[in-house]
């Protein structure tokens, strides 16, 4: 089995003269990423390798994830920058095997698009909610029945859980 954990970056700053790929987290991102790599470490949802696309806003992203969880090795992957769902899809296929979970962080519309693809069965409301919205950094979790990245296909996933970061800050209210 192998287990894919989408990661949408965390919300990021728009500053004058800044270039898109230099753009840094927001106050609001900084709040959500540390919040989501707590909930990767709580829920026992440790990768064993990251794929981190190299803008600013990612690789803050995975820094605050990564406090959370410890040392995981990684790559930053400049073919997750700006990617659609099929150039996404074969830079998992070319993940290191040895990775049975692996994280991907990336943008939209290619990160949500490719968990809609992937996820054909799991939670009903789950898919659903993820086919309207993939809001900065929330997370999808998909489990494939497979030996290899390189198996992974359109619908042959299962969506384990869609977490966004309020869904999170609602937990902490109750």
């Amino acid at each position: 089995m192998r287990r894919l954990l989408l990661l949408r970056h965390a919300k990021s700053d728009r500053p004058a003269g800044v270039p898109d790929l230099d753009r840094p987290l927001n106050p609001r991102g900084r709040t959500a990423a540390p919040r989501m790599g707590a909930y990767l470490a709580d829920e026992g949802l440790r990768p064993d390798f990251a794929l981190v696309s190299p803008s600013l806003r990612t690789r803050e992203t995975w820094e605050a994830v990564r406090a959370a969880l410890g040392e995981i090795p990684s790559r930053i992957e400049r073919t997750i920058y700006e990617a659609p769902a099929a150039a996404l899809r074969d830079t998992i296929r070319a993940a290191p095997e040895a990775a049975r979970t692996l994280l991907l962080i990336g943008h939209n519309p290619g990160i949500q698009d490719l968990a809609h693809a992937l996820a054909a069965r799991g939670s009903h409301a789950a898919r659903d909610r993820l086919a309207t919205q993939f809001p900065t950094a929330a997370l999808a979790v998909i489990a494939f029945e497979v030996e290899t990245w390189d198996a992974v296909g359109r619908g042959g996933g299962r969506l384990e859980r869609f977490v966004r970061p309020k869904d999170l800050a609602a937990e902490l209210a109750d």
